[in-house]
């Protein structure tokens, strides 16, 4: 005979336990299902690992510039391997074991670990043991993809979540995918000393980005010295004794990139191909992610979708506020939908891009009349004091409204300042209620209205 329970929450990344924790504060009895690490992808190998990666590999970089400072350190510094993955784990740790502790005070609450699969619309199987609830809510997340690349299969490669295991330095990392994941671990590698080649298929780098933004992202990783090879058409990748080759036909440069170790970093598939989802009627799309509607219902009543495998955003934030979204309108009153909500996010390389709405491009096909402007970060006395200067900040705002569009800060600060930017875009107001202000001095903030001052018609 199946448990009964007000309330079934499958997956504990960030909308799970969050949502398991509003229901217990409402008197629902509810069933926390987790398979496997309690945290999800961003606690466990995503946002809190790799940010604890890039600021140890920010601190190697700082001390090789010491001398730029005034700072005369004897020798070159060297990377521990072991201690930088131990002080990750370390941080890993208390996140995991926080939402862990956190699930299991639960008042109302039953943890349960086991794999969850649905056996109807309203219940679900955990390895054998049967649950059922009118109100079911899946937040399993996505992993990383493994693309039919000729060879792959006969050769040890990593992922983003096998890099969290790697407590050497490779001594030359080959990185297929040059989008957020690749880029940020070619250059934490770089500052720990590996070797890297970056390898992309497509012509740019981040492709959804800006022209300008991805030229300028390619050029603060070649200061580094990371190869970066675009426009990789038709990879294949094999074996060279104990050394791996990424076969390439590129425009330009060598046939291939060989190098001791491959890292996968080419996207990212929904862990729903294994839930049962057919045996409760939850449609998919075509690439597996759950079908939902702006309030995030599934095409089942009762059931809701969160999180990445939703495909409606793939970011620790979006799955956030999918939680504050389906808490809202269930408990609150307040009608909410995934379509009011502005895209924003951040890529964290140093310096970090942050970005807000429209880009340009995508403002430009809009059909508005727009106003636009640009500045390099060499002109910020905040980044030529701290010796951060590469990169530039730019906006576009609508015309006839005066209402920001969009930004791109990529530069000292950026994943920060962007949100001054985002805030006024919600409020709907006007870019001058930001140009009027006073900011504080010196800081990279106080340039923004400097910026918008500077807009100009943009054809």
């Amino acid at each position: 005979m199946a448990e009964r329970f007000d309330a079934i929450v499958i997956g504990t990344g960030q909308a799970g336990p969050a949502l398991a924790a509003r229901m217990d504060k409402e008197g629902l009895r509810t069933a926390v299902i987790e398979r496997k690490l309690f945290g999800g992808t961003c606690v466990n190998v995503g946002c809190i690992p790799t940010k604890t990666m890039v600021a140890s590999a920010r601190a190697a970089a700082v001390a090789r510039r010491g001398a730029e400072y005034g700072v005369v350190i004897e020798g070159a510094p060297r990377v521990d391997m072991k201690a930088v993955k131990a002080r990750k784990d370390g941080v890993v740790k208390q996140s995991n074991e926080g939402v862990t502790k956190w699930m299991a005070g639960l008042n109302h609450g039953s943890v349960i670990r086991g794999h969850a699969r649905f056996t109807g619309a309203h219940s679900v199987s955990v390895d054998g043991r049967a649950l059922e609830a009118e109100r079911i809510f899946v937040n399993v997340g996505a992993r990383a993809a493994a693309p039919p690349i000729p060879g792959l299969a006969d050769v040890p490669y990593l992922d983003n979540s096998s890099m969290m295991n790697v407590d050497f330095l490779p001594e030359h990392l080959v990185i297929v995918g040059g989008s957020y994941i690749g880029l940020e671990f070619a250059q934490m590698f770089r500052r720990f000393g590996s070797r890297v080649t970056l390898v992309e298929r497509e012509a740019r780098l981040i492709g959804r980005e800006d022209e300008d933004v991805c030229d300028e992202i390619r050029a603060i990783l070649e200061r580094e010295g990371i190869e970066v090879r675009t426009g990789a058409e038709c990879l294949k990748i094999e074996r060279r004794g104990q050394r791996v080759a990424v076969g390439l036909e590129c425009r330009d440069g060598a046939p291939s990139a060989e190098g001791s170790h491959v890292l996968l970093a080419v996207g990212r598939r929904p862990n729903t191909d294994d839930l049962g989802l057919e045996a409760a009627g939850i449609e998919t799309d075509e690439r597996g992610f759950i079908k939902v509607d702006d309030e995030l219902r599934t095409s089942v009543p009762g059931i809701w979708a969160l999180g990445d495998a939703n495909g409606r955003g793939a970011f620790t934030h979006t799955s956030y506020n999918d939680y504050e979204i389906v808490a809202a309108n269930l408990f609150d009153g307040d009608r909410r939908r995934v379509s009011e909500r502005i895209t924003t996010y951040a890529l964290f390389i140093d310096p970090p891009l942050g970005r807000a709405g429209m880009t340009e491009a995508e403002a430009k096909t809009s059909g508005r009349k727009l106003l636009a402007a640009k500045m390099l970060m060499t002109r910020v006395g905040r980044a030529r004091e701290a010796g951060e200067t590469q990169g530039f900040m730019k906006v576009v705002v609508d015309a006839d409204s005066k209402e920001l569009l969009g930004a791109a800060i990529l530069g000292m600060g950026g994943d920060e300042i962007v949100h001054s930017l985002l805030d006024v875009m919600y409020a709907k107001r006007p870019y001058t209620t930001i140009q009027r202000a006073m900011h504080i001095h010196p800081t990279v903030s106080e340039l923004i209205p400097t910026l918008l001052g500077n807009l100009k018609p943009l054809a």
